[in-house]
């Protein structure tokens, strides 16, 4: 039985202007995510990938073209609908790890449960699981700046779990770790996925997109290839 989409978009353009000159960041993107499928969104810097992570992540609208979020139409959504879908739909994993510094790893991932009203014990009961899940059980009561890179980042993908996202969003996640926690970071996202969580992860890095079961190559706001299994199909000609 087929899976079913958890993100459709459809001839997707994003175009910025400024004064009298229009630059365009995307052109006619369209394709399907699966639940359950882990996706890695490749291109050079300029490519439009980290223009597309934001629409894909409801913080921007795209000019033209549809963007279905499990099942909702995100352009005809208000600010605040925008704002409860990221809390609600969407777990972001980013490069800076967005932590509060001096605030201690249980603290930092109980916070997004609190804005969605989530009661203090459901909270702590959470983010202890969640982080324990990554393996930081013995380090809830340490600060950010008393983590390592690779700590830190652990805490962002417990934080980004603890609302049961539909998708997990992770832009450039292993951008500001040293290489072997970088292994370790993407063990956890492939175990997460094994789970049945929904990952789409931009990276510029071929050995990082290489942990991704589908890669979608992105070239000067246009997709130029697409493939599960690595097995890469060009767009609109033959591999």
């Amino acid at each position: 039985m087929k899976a079913s989409p958890i993100i459709e978009t459809s001839h997707l353009s994003k175009v910025y202007k400024m004064d009298s000159v229009e630059t365009v960041a995307l052109a006619d993107i369209s394709f399907v995510v699966d639940k359950g499928e882990f996706v890695a969104i490749m291109g050079p810097s300029g490519s439009g990938k980290s223009t597309l992570m934001h629409i894909l992540g409801a913080l921007d609208l795209p000019t033209a073209g549809t963007y279905i979020l499990d099942g909702q139409n995100v352009e005809k959504l208000t600010d605040d609908q925008l704002a409860g879908i990221r809390n609600r739909k969407i777990g972001f994993v980013f490069q800076a790890y967005n932590l509060l510094p001096r605030t201690t790893a249980m603290k930092n991932v109980v916070l997004p449960m609190a804005y969605a009203g989530v009661s203090k014990d459901e909270r702590e009961e959470r983010a202890k699981k969640y982080l324990t899940m990554v393996g930081l059980a013995d380090r809830l009561e340490h600060t950010s700046n008393q983590l390592s890179g690779g700590q830190q980042q652990r805490v962002a993908i417990a934080r980004a779990l603890v609302m049961n996202p539909a998708i997990l969003l992770a832009d450039e996640p292993t951008g500001n770790i040293a290489s072997n926690q970088a292994a370790e970071i993407m063990a956890i996202f492939q175990n997460l996925n094994d789970e049945g969580h929904t990952i789409i992860m931009i990276t510029h890095e071929p050995d990082i997109a290489e942990h991704a079961k589908r890669i979608i190559h992105i070239r000067d706001g246009r997709i130029v290839a697409d493939g599960n299994g690595h097995r890469q199909r060009k767009v609109n000609g033959k591999k």
